[in-house]
């Protein structure tokens, strides 16, 4: 089990990292025009495309820095971040781009916030790492 939870807490500092590297190019092509590797911008208002990028910027940041320092408020952090996450997939899915992404994926994104929330807060490797 303690390999499973190991993984798994590896594999939210791997998504972490990406979800930096999204939120900043993303950002980047949102200021600039300037296209990074693939076009990013979705066809969500400018302001929720702004949010969309900052929430991964910001989630990527602290979660990862979090990590890395073993800060004992990331559990904690987490949870919201994870909750915001949960708020602007259903802001972006149901209301501006219900024909694009399909109720199946939707669940399983609203899930992996809700099993990655308890995770990080209950399981005996989170607690171990962030000494909460």
């Amino acid at each position: 089990m303690d390999v499973i939870q190991k993984g798994y807490i590896i594999f939210l500092f791997v998504i972490a990292i990406i979800f930096l590297i999204w939120g900043l190019a993303g950002f980047f092509e949102y200021f600039t025009g300037i296209v990074p590797f693939i076009p990013l911008q979705n066809s969500y208002p400018a302001a929720l495309q702004f949010l969309h990028w900052l929430f991964l910027t910001l989630f990527g940041m602290i979660f990862s820095i979090g990590y890395l320092k073993r800060w004992k408020y990331l559990p904690w952090v987490s949870i919201i971040l994870f909750s915001n996450g949960a708020l602007l997939c259903t802001i972006e899915t149901l209301d501006f781009s219900p024909e694009n992404w399909g109720i199946v994926p939707y669940v399983i994104e609203i899930a992996t916030y809700l099993i990655s929330s308890a995770f990080v807060l209950l399981s005996p490797i989170s607690k171990q790492r962030f000494n909460h």
